[in-house]
């Protein structure tokens, strides 16, 4: 049995975990990231939870193939260097290296949202498939290609930035710089954000208790009060719907999939979110008279997903 190991590097939290070549994680530990620090502090911890897993799985470093590393940002994985992570105030780390050093280990790197797609194309939804999208609906809009089995990052190192294509010019702003990003509309922020206007339009909407009874208005806020019966929260989820399925076309317009996987607390709505979605892509995509058409699914690792496909790096170049 050959073991490797995973480690999703967040704003908030380390996780490493060991993980055998059937994709089964067999022991996972984390510590809290406490950024901003300098790089080398998080390195230390990085590699201290690696060793953790390594050693309550039972395992010693030689006895794995290599750790692979998804981080926030721009991650160059052939000099193994972070070149720039707004959310960690990294630039230029060499990251690989450090890890490297500490643990014994051959390392390998990679942007976070590239490593959980690579995790649900080997092991999760996307399984089994050739050429496979991965979009994360949480605070952004992140998304992760593979291309014949391989992570695709472009010429730079920070292809697949999916949420940060445009659905409406000149439309809200978004956190890139840019107006009316696929991001904006589409995140679980950006649901939050047209929940709370139109809770201001509608000062009858049970959006308003709703909200109150949970102490704040969440991605899930209009869902559930649509499912109540109110009026102000179904034009509030029809209008995400309509602007994820419009940036899910795009995106299937652009790659061709074979998987079109979709992940991120949002996707907890389940059939309510995928079916409407799913109805208004094949409307809408180039291809809607082909036999063939991108399978549309929803996400099967959660926060695993990030461990795996970091855990696996070394085979996704």
């Amino acid at each position: 049995m050959k073991y490797y190991v995973g480690i999703d590097l967040g704003g908030t939290n380390i996780v490493a975990g060991v993980v055998d070549e059937t994709y089964r994680i067999l022991n996972k530990a984390s510590m809290k990231t406490n950024c901003p620090r300098p790089a080398e502090e998080i390195a230390a911890d990085m590699a201290a939870c690696a060793l953790q897993a390594i050693r309550e799985a039972g395992l010693t470093p030689d006895q794995v193939e290599w750790i692979g590393i998804g981080t926030p940002g721009i991650a160059n994985s052939e000099t193994g260097i972070i070149e720039y992570s707004n959310n960690l105030g990294f630039v230029n780390v060499p990251m690989v290296e450090l890890i490297s050093k500490a643990t014994g280990c051959p390392a390998f790197i990679e942007n976070d949202a590239n490593a959980a797609a690579y995790g649900e194309f080997v092991a999760g939804a996307a399984k089994g498939a050739n050429n496979a999208v991965c979009i994360t609906l949480g605070t952004g809009v992140g998304g992760g290609i593979v291309v014949d089995g391989k992570i695709y990052s472009g010429s730079n190192f920070a292809g697949a930035e999916l949420g940060h294509t445009i659905l409406q010019l000149d439309g809200p702003p978004c956190t890139c710089g840019r107006k009316g990003c696929f991001e904006v509309f589409s995140s679980a922020t950006g649901l939050i954000r047209m929940t709370k206007e139109a809770m201001e339009q509608h000062p009858e909407s049970i959006m308003h208790q709703m909200a109150e009874e949970k102490g704040k208005v969440t991605a899930r806020t209009a869902f559930d009060a649509m499912r109540a019966g109110d009026a102000a929260a179904a034009e509030v989820v029809d209008f995400y719907i309509r602007c994820l399925a419009a940036g899910i076309t795009n995106t299937i317009n652009i790659f061709q999939p074979d998987v079109l996987c979709i992940g991120g607390g949002v996707c907890n709505e389940g059939d309510a979110l995928l079916l409407p979605v799913k109805e208004l892509v094949k409307q809408e995509v180039y291809t809607r008279n082909s036999p063939k058409n991108a399978e549309i699914v929803i996400a099967k690792l959660g926060n695993d997903a990030g461990i795996i496909g970091a855990a696996f790096l070394g085979q996704a170049k």
